[in-house]
């Protein structure tokens, strides 16, 4: 909330990246509401976030969907800094701000429209037989098509983008030493976007590898419910509290440079102060 008021409310953060950053924030926000709504299930019927029921349907598929959202923004964003590193000389090729809006704007309806599926029929309910265990009544083989590309995009999209714009900061570095000049702004930059870059990985992959795994295993699973309680539904809480990390983890990575926050948070809040005063004066 923190980082979508003072992107909102700060005009000199209008820029594409952070139109980007604010979606990015609403996704977390939306993944932080529906994980809620679920816990909440389990506190009041757990036996429904165990075996299944039609009333676990809209959380999960909400849930599914901020997922989803989540990651296309990550997506979003390593793509967004390569270009915007790679093609900075060439004016007519940067992002512009009506491309972070489009591009905000697919991934939402992609996202409510893989989430939704199980809510338009693509659910077990009524078939037992491919019934995932750990998200009941989610099918395995709609996980299955949701999970793979989605986990493999977000491990591997930015891994590439991020190398390339380390790759290309050393390049210029390489090239402006050759000529005589100072490189400190870009070996600066280049170790800066490499710790940021490793963060970003390890935060997905400790993240959503372990919900990988999870699919994985519904899929090869043959045994009941009953079977694999409590240890495999200890795991499956496991994976949504690192989800929930992730939610926690995105804005500081990427947008929650505290002495930076403070300052623009401080402005903000002298500005009806200062409003007065001009008033009274």
């Amino acid at each position: 909330c923190t980082v979508i008021f003072t992107r909102l409310a700060t005009r000199d953060l209008h820029k594409p990246i952070s139109i980007l950053f604010c979606n990015l924030a609403v996704s977390d926000l939306f993944t932080s509401f529906s994980g809620f709504w679920i816990s909440m299930l389990f506190i009041t019927n757990p036996d429904i976030t165990i075996f299944g029921s039609k009333d676990m349907l809209a959380p999960y598929a909400l849930y599914t969907t901020s997922i989803l959202s989540t990651i296309y923004n990550l997506v979003s964003i390593g793509i967004e800094r390569y270009l915007a590193v790679a093609e900075s000389m060439r004016t007519r090729c940067r992002v512009a701000r009506n491309h972070s809006i489009a591009v905000v704007f697919v991934s939402w309806v992609l996202a409510f429209f893989l989430g939704c599926l199980p809510l338009m029929g693509w659910n077990c309910l009524h078939a037992q037989r491919r019934v995932s265990v750990l998200y009941s009544p989610f099918c395995v083989d709609y996980l299955i098509f949701v999970a793979v590309p989605s986990v493999v995009a977000a491990f591997l999209v930015p891994l590439f983008t991020y190398l390339r714009i380390i790759i290309i900061l050393r390049k210029r570095k390489l090239r402006m030493k050759a000529c005589g000049q100072a490189t400190g702004t870009y070996k600066s930059a280049e170790s800066q976007v490499a710790r940021t870059s490793i963060s970003i990985w390890l935060l997905a992959l400790v993240s959503y590898a372990p919900f990988f795994a999870g699919v994985v295993f519904d899929a090869a699973n043959r045994r009941c419910h009953a079977d694999l309680y409590p240890g495999a539904y200890i795991f499956r809480n496991c994976t949504a509290t690192l989800i929930t990390i992730t939610c926690l983890g995105n804005p500081v990575l990427y947008t929650l440079k505290l002495r930076a926050l403070g300052a623009k948070l401080k402005a903000l809040r002298c500005l009806p102060a200062n409003r007065v005063r001009a008033c009274t004066i």
